[in-house]
């Protein structure tokens, strides 16, 4: 049974770790199509990329399997949906209105899924 009086401890945040192969690689995606920018601290073996509010560690060979799917809110997935194909972004699933977002996926290069969205229309 569950305690009467639980302990509340407030969660800050969630940032997923990738598995990457190829840092280079994965940077030229996510920095040079996706928008997001590297920290200055990133190595070879592992970074932190973000985008606005959005953060994500990438980790080259260790931390995982690869092949994770992350959400990612966004303010317009419409929008960002338009920017990312005119970068030339291979769309996995297009935009699509579900009842809980409006929302389209994409690939990076070590078959990690990102699923952006917003509230649906």
């Amino acid at each position: 049974m569950g305690n009467a009086n639980p302990v509340t401890v407030h969660f800050e945040n969630s940032q997923p770790i990738l598995r990457v192969e190829n840092m280079e690689t994965s940077l030229g995606f996510y920095v040079g199509k996706l928008g997001f920018k590297n920290a200055s601290w990133g190595s070879e073996d592992f970074t932190c990329i973000s985008r606005e509010g959005a953060v994500m560690y990438l980790c080259r060979g260790d931390q995982g399997r690869g092949g994770a799917w992350v959400w990612v809110g966004v303010e317009d997935a419409e929008k960002l949906h338009d920017e990312l194909k005119a970068q030339g972004v291979a769309i996995r699933h297009p935009l699509t209105n579900h009842s809980w977002a409006l929302e389209f996926q994409v690939e990076d290069p070590d078959g990690n899924v990102l699923r952006f969205g917003s509230e649906p229309k």
